[in-house]
């Protein structure tokens, strides 16, 4: 290894201990009076010099973070007691490992010491009333949504809870739309990613196999994907059956609008709306292709890809996060065409201000922050995670990333990026469409059975 290449590892090293420290003390971890392991345990846990961890701990020193007691060690510092600001930023937990969010509010902090952002969890999937408990309580003052928790406000006419903000036009604009009615935008835009195909590209070559690209249709997926799926050690296909993000690409590929006819009723049967629904089917009872027992989490795809237990998933950039640390080489392609719709689900997550705020003022900053130019290339820099600064994915700098050869092809499908709102089926009505899905999925209705079921629920509706 060439002094350059080492050095860099180390810096690496340095840089991985400082942000995990950081973490662990801002998490409460390590709480305030409490001392770090060693300069010698730290040294031999991320595998860097003494002369490293020294540094790595002068970075916390000067953010405040922790205080060199001579002769003892390094000790977490208390708060400091002087009148702040604080805003309660409410967001996933795994936020955090998809954005770096605990190192980009540190170095808010830096920028604005007056002000503290206490973070508030959100639970995954919370809905409309949940969230408007929150707001309504002054529990948070911002916090993060995605498109189908925000056409929940829509839907329910609970706009009025959130601040009409200002478009932003250094982020990309087909983000935006997501979060507008009418006139106004009601959430900035941080991150987002398409839903994808990720593929283990030594399991293409062991079998001499073409690897996945724009051309392939869903058959020649099933096909493939057959071919490298071995009996009692892997499936060739898996994605997480009921996760929104998923289902819905096969009513959005099939041209599926459900929208009433001249006499106000609905019709699907001999529509063609249902053949992506069939085509998931065809994927399910196809032998040893998909492990569709498994279908419980929407984690179980990555995990099982990570372990090389299935050849090739459908994803996201925000879950390749996941992926960093897998042994084997992947890469990615865009979703299998179905007829001529080649679209696949646009998943973005922006912020959004409390309406009743006390203090929106530091809460705009705290959004201005999160989308400038420099914070956007941090999460280009250190994540898969595509952010929504327009210029900030052009970024180029020091990663330990091992990003796919083709991760960059995002940028040549954003004329296939769609939401469920093209079907314009409402979300009131998703639960109980997905649960007719289900019953034909798991051979308990026909597809015609299943077509005159969602025209009477549609009808009924």
């Amino acid at each position: 290894m060439s002094d350059k290449q080492s050095r860099k590892t180390f810096r690496i090293r340095m840089d991985r201990m400082i942000r995990q420290l950081r973490e662990d003390i801002l998490s409460g971890d390590y709480a305030a009076g409490d001392y770090l392991p060693s300069e010698l345990d730290l040294s031999n846990r991320f595998q860097i010099s003494n002369n490293s961890v020294r540094k790595g701990l002068d970075v916390l020193v000067d953010e405040g973070l922790i205080e060199k007691i001579p002769r003892v060690g390094n000790r977490v510092k208390a708060p400091e007691q002087e009148a702040h600001t604080i805003i309660r930023l409410g967001c996933l937990q795994r936020l955090n490992d998809q954005t770096e969010l605990t190192y980009l509010l540190s170095e808010f902090h830096r920028k604005y010491p007056h002000i503290r952002v206490q973070t508030v969890q959100i639970p995954k999937n919370s809905n409309y009333e949940y969230m408007r408990d929150f707001l309504d309580n002054g529990m948070i003052d911002v916090f993060t949504v995605n498109h189908f928790l925000f056409e929940e406000f829509v839907e329910k006419q609970g706009l009025d809870a959130l601040e009409a903000q200002e478009k932003n036009m250094e982020l990309h604009p087909f983000l935006s739309e997501p979060f507008q009615y009418g006139d106004s935008l009601y959430a900035q835009p941080f991150a987002y990613s398409p839903i994808i195909l990720c593929y283990n590209r030594e399991h293409f070559s062991e079998l001499n196999l073409p690897e996945p690209d724009s051309s392939w249709s869903w058959d020649d997926l099933i096909a493939y994907s057959t071919r490298l799926a071995v009996k009692n050690e892997r499936f060739g296909f898996y994605f997480h059956l009921t996760n929104p993000n998923r289902w819905f690409i096969f009513l959005i590929q099939s041209g599926a609008k459900f929208l009433p006819q001249a006499d106000g009723t609905y019709r699907v049967r001999d529509s063609g709306m249902l053949d992506g629904i069939e085509k998931v089917w065809d994927m399910i009872y196809t032998p040893q292709l998909y492990p569709i027992m498994l279908s419980a989490s929407h984690a179980d795809a990555e995990r099982m890809f990570r372990d090389g237990q299935v050849s090739v998933i459908m994803t996201s950039y925000f879950a390749m996060n996941e992926l960093n640390d897998a042994p084997f080489q992947f890469d990615v392609a865009p979703l299998p065409y179905l007829h001529d719709f080649n679209q696949t689900m646009l998943v973005t997550v922006g912020l959004c201000m409390n309406s009743r705020s006390k203090v929106k003022a530091a809460a705009k900053q705290l959004i201005d922050f999160l989308i400038s130019s420099d914070v956007q290339k941090v999460i280009a820099q250190k994540t898969f995670t595509l952010p929504a600064h327009m210029h900030a994915a052009q970024s180029r700098g020091d990663t330990e990333l091992k990003r796919p050869a083709r991760f960059q092809m995002h940028k040549e499908i954003i004329r296939s990026f769609s939401s469920f709102k093209s079907t314009h089926l409402k979300l009131s009505q998703h639960d109980d469409v997905l649960r007719e899905l289900k019953l034909y999925w798991s051979g308990l209705k026909s597809k015609e059975r299943l077509a005159m079921s969602l025209e009477e629920l549609l009808n009924k509706k």
